[in-house]
């Protein structure tokens, strides 16, 4: 597991820590609220809804499987962004994990998808995953950037994917994060 790490950004102070089952009501309403404040999500306000005992049963799940890890980015005591790493046991995949996160659009800026992606990575590296995909809109530019930065490299595009609220549809890119033999990161 990782430790919990503070910081403070432009007179933000946070912290990042893995989620505990008390955060499940906070995660659900948190959800929610990233779902509607942006196009950047598959999902719109409301769809695939988790409430708390959903968020709790994910949490229990993710506690007990080693390739999963679930981080929450706190603000005094408020959940302000989370972040997922989820894997599988299957020997074919077990080398890998999908990745994903969403923050509070009041708390864009502050680096807080980065530190959740930092704490996600160490992870990684320190639990012999080889690799990390994740999949993303090619609208978000400031979020492809962010992972660039971190060594991700597109593997493809999903054309057309995603309909917007403009009536157009749009790629979803697909990319991922290799450490190589020696565990370093291939850029």
């Amino acid at each position: 597991m990782i430790s919990e790490k503070n910081y403070i950004v432009h007179d933000l102070k946070y912290r990042v820590r893995p989620a505990v089952e008390k955060d499940a009501e906070q995660l659900s309403k948190v959800r929610l609220q990233i779902d509607g404040e942006t196009e950047n999500m598959d999902r719109e306000r409301g769809e695939d809804y988790i409430d708390p005992a959903g968020f709790r049963e994910l949490l229990k799940i993710d506690k007990k499987a080693p390739r999963n890890l679930f981080l929450v980015a706190v603000s005094g005591t408020e959940i302000i962004g989370y972040s997922r790493c989820s894997g599988s046991n299957l020997r074919r995949t077990a080398h890998k994990v999908e990745f994903g996160l969403g923050v509070l659009k009041n708390f864009w800026g502050y680096g807080v998808g980065g530190n959740l992606l930092s704490e996600s990575i160490v992870w990684t590296e320190t639990n012999d995953i080889v690799k990390m995909t994740l999949s993303v809109l090619e609208t978000n530019t400031s979020a492809i950037h962010l992972y660039k930065k971190f060594g991700f490299e597109v593997e493809g595009v999903l054309k057309n994917d995603k309909l917007l609220s403009d009536g157009q549809y749009y790629n979803t890119i697909l990319m991922s994060r290799m450490k190589n033999s020696e565990g370093n990161p291939i850029c």
